[in-house]
């Protein structure tokens, strides 16, 4: 009982990691964007369509959620194993 109690902490944890990371992930990848868009040469501003912005938008917080699940499966997949190699 104890067993499966501290997997489901660890669980949530790691849940929460993600989720910390995918919000950490897209303002950066927002900020990225603005910066580059304001490095651009100015050139005639083109306006997108709603769908297109929301497609822009969405696309952005799959790749944050993505990246923040790669980082977390290797950070504590990587904590696991040294767990195991040192044997406790």
């Amino acid at each position: 009982m104890e067993a499966a109690r501290a997997e489901g902490h660890a669980m949530k944890t790691s849940l929460f990691i993600m989720l910390g990371l995918t919000v950490v992930i897209a303002i950066g990848l927002r900020w990225r964007e603005e910066r580059v868009a304001a490095l651009r040469p100015v050139a005639p501003a083109r306006r997108r369509g709603f769908l297109a912005a929301q497609k822009h938008r969405l696309n952005r917080w799959l790749t944050a959620a993505t990246l923040a699940a790669l980082t977390t499966l290797l950070v504590l997949g990587g904590l696991h194993w040294l767990r195991v190699w040192q044997g406790g």
